[in-house]
Formats: structure tokens, sequence, C-alpha cells
């Protein structure tokens, strides 16, 4: 089998936050071992791994000791230097390569490869001064337009909202960013997530698309089988599995879509490992999107994706921990029909930190969503909008 690595093989991990911890617990369940090159002190959720490395991502002891350990390589986050990238994927598979990597992580490099292949996004610009700026805002619809960091940006960070009468020497002293995106601005209608799995062999599998609903510009809910057109939702698998071939993905890569207003289909972004819209999978799915992403990294079969029970994922932000004085009720979340708690293991709890999630199945969507609703109620979280 190409690729193969039997169980007792160790998978490095670049990156230590929730996925590489949820990918860890996979991997110790099927005999495979984990090095996680963290890049900074252990935060917590990478403490569940065989090896920690805990130099920065310059450091040249901190790739020999990865190097030395780790048989295949994968990122549970997108933003690790290329150039390290590049230095492992010398020495090491590494799986998503490079070079899907470096277009995910970059807006600018991941717009331009969506217009060059002709998938569907946002009308955008790019600009690196204050002048480029003001020649672009002119050029906005009515509804003005966000701009947007070209690379290292997430959960609503790295972007502002501009119109055509936005002040542009202002804005860009302040943007603190060599260069930028400038995209229309999306009248939403919804918002979903398609992921998808590609192996060595370039065999693919795609899961039920995903709705999702924000709040404060972080993922509140995840809600599968999504409330949207069947047409839409076909039409959004076939775009993702289309971006996978296009970028000869090798992984699990979420693709994230915005459905406008006047009823576009839009890619908003993708991420190339593991995602937050993609946990209901441990819970409702034949094969979670974690034993996916280790299945390819060791040459084995993709898993079934079939959905085998509705679910509601919520997140479960710092300010659960905040708000109830560091004390949770989770007996009284537990005891909801079809509650799965998930917790990080984070050290600290703050407002908008991502500390956990509870998955809901039940054999109907409208009893999972009334059980997240009641969950919701315990936690002291605002009712979706």
């Amino acid at each position: 089998m190409s690729g193969y690595r039997p169980p007792g093989s160790t998978i490095g991990v670049l990156g230590g936050g929730q996925l590489g911890r949820m990918l860890t617990i996979a991997a110790r369940r099927m005999g495979y071992r984990v090095v996680s090159w963290i890049g900074a002190p252990d935060s917590g959720p990478a403490g569940l791994a065989d090896s920690i490395i805990e130099e920065p991502f310059d450091c040249g002891d901190g790739l020999a000791t990865f190097l030395d350990r780790a048989e295949v390589a994968t990122v549970e986050f997108e933003n690790i230097p290329k150039s390290l990238l590049e230095r492992i994927v010398e020495k090491v598979p590494l799986m998503p390569d490079a070079a899907a990597v470096g277009i995910c992580q970059h807006r600018e490099r991941e717009k331009c490869f969506l217009l060059e292949k002709g998938f569907p996004c946002a009308a955008f610009m790019v600009v690196d001064s204050a002048v480029q700026l003001d020649a672009a805002l002119g050029k906005l619809p009515d509804n003005g337009g966000i701009l947007k960091t070209a690379e290292f940006g997430y959960d609503g960070k790295g972007q502002v909202g501009v119109n055509r009468g936005s002040n542009a020497v202002e804005i860009w002293a302040s943007f603190e960013a060599p260069r930028a995106v400038l995209e229309e601005k999306i009248v939403l209608a919804a918002e979903l997530s398609v992921l998808v799995v590609r192996d060595q062999a370039g065999h693919t599998a795609v899961y039920d698309p995903v709705e999702n609903i924000h709040r404060d510009h972080i993922l509140d809910v995840s809600i599968v089988p999504a409330r949207l057109d069947p047409a839409i939702l076909a039409e959004a698998g076939k775009i993702a599995l289309g971006i996978a071939d296009a970028l000869d993905y090798r992984g699990i890569l979420a693709v994230e879509f915005f459905v406008s207003g006047d009823g576009r289909l839009l890619v908003n972004e993708m991420a190339p490992r593991p995602h937050n819209s993609g946990h209901h999978t441990i819970d409702a799915c034949e094969t979670s999107q974690f034993e996916q992403q280790l299945r390819v990294l060791c040459g084995l079969p993709i898993g079934s994706t079939r959905l085998h029970s509705p679910a509601v994922m919520l997140n479960l932000l710092g300010d659960v921990w905040v708000d109830n004085d560091g004390n949770p009720d989770w007996p009284a979340v537990l005891a909801l029909p079809g509650a799965a708690l998930h917790l990080y293991e984070k050290h600290e709890a703050r407002r908008g930190r991502k500390m956990g999630h509870v998955t809901f199945t039940a054999a109907t969507l409208p009893e999972a969503l009334a059980n997240q609703a009641e969950a919701r109620r315990i936690l002291g979280i605002p009712a979706l909008l």
C-alpha cells in the first residue's frame, strides 16, 4: 500500500491547539504515536502528545528534533511559516503539502487561486498602499466592502468594514499590514462549510455540508443536515471536491461558503486541516474528520463519511466559564439527551477563546436543536439569532 505506515509509527503535528489534541486522541485509539511541535509554551491541549517540542518555529534545534521523531507530518493550524514547511517536506512527507498550505494561509494567494481556477468567490481587489486603497474604494458597490489583511487573519481578526466614502489614508495608517484584500461586502443569506478528504492516491470523499451560524465573527453552532436548498448543498460539495483536486490535496480540507442574499454560492475561504465546523463528525459520522486525517497520513483507506445522526455542535467559548464563576453546570448539560462534551484542557478561560464544544445528536434535527437551546440557557449563552 503506497505510503503505508503501521500502528506504532509517529505522526508529527505542527501546532499545539485543540485540533492537534483531537487528532492525537484518534491516533492513540489506533495505536499511533504523536510528536507535537507547538512553537511556544504548552497552553494545555497538546498535553496528550507522546512528546512536545516548545521551541519557536524558527529554531534549528526544534526542527532537528521534529525531523528526528516524525515519520510523516501535518499541520493543525495554517499559520506555519511556509519556509519551514518547505524545509520539512525535504525530509519528511507533509500532508497537505507546503504549496497547498501556502495558498490557504494567505488571502491574496487564496483569492487569486480561486479566480484563476474558476471557482466562485466575492469580487476583490489587492491593495498595498493608501493610494491604491483610495482608488479601490471608489469601485466598491453601494453595499461597501471589507478590507482584510493578506495573511494571518481568523475569527474576524485583521479586517474592517469600509465604503466608498471611507478615508483611505486614515484606514491604511491604522491597518498595520503591508498588503490587503478589499472584498465586496456580501449580504448573507446563510453560511455553510464542506469537509473533503483526499488520500495519497487521489481518492476523495465528501461529508454532508454543514450550516454554520457565527456570533461576533466566531463560529457559534454548526447544524447538519444543513437547512438549505438541496441544489445549493450539492453544488457546494461539487465545488469543494474540485478545489481539493485543483490543489492536488492530501488530507482533510474545509471549504467555507457564503450564500448571498441574491442567491450566489461563493467560496469564502479554505482551511488546510480539520475544522471547527467538522467537530460533529466525532459523534455523528461513521468516521471523524480526525481519523480521516490520520488515515491519509498513514496510507490507510478513506473511511465512510456517512452521517448516522442529525447533529448540532455548540461552541463553548471562555465566556461560559467567566459568566459562571469558573463552574459551568456540566451535570445539567450532560443530562440532556444526546449530549457529548469535549473540553480542550486549556489552562486559562478568556472571553472569545475556544475552550470546548458540546455536540447534540438525536433522531431528528428539531430534537437536537431543542437540546442545544436548553444547553445555551443552562450555560448563559445568548439564544440563536
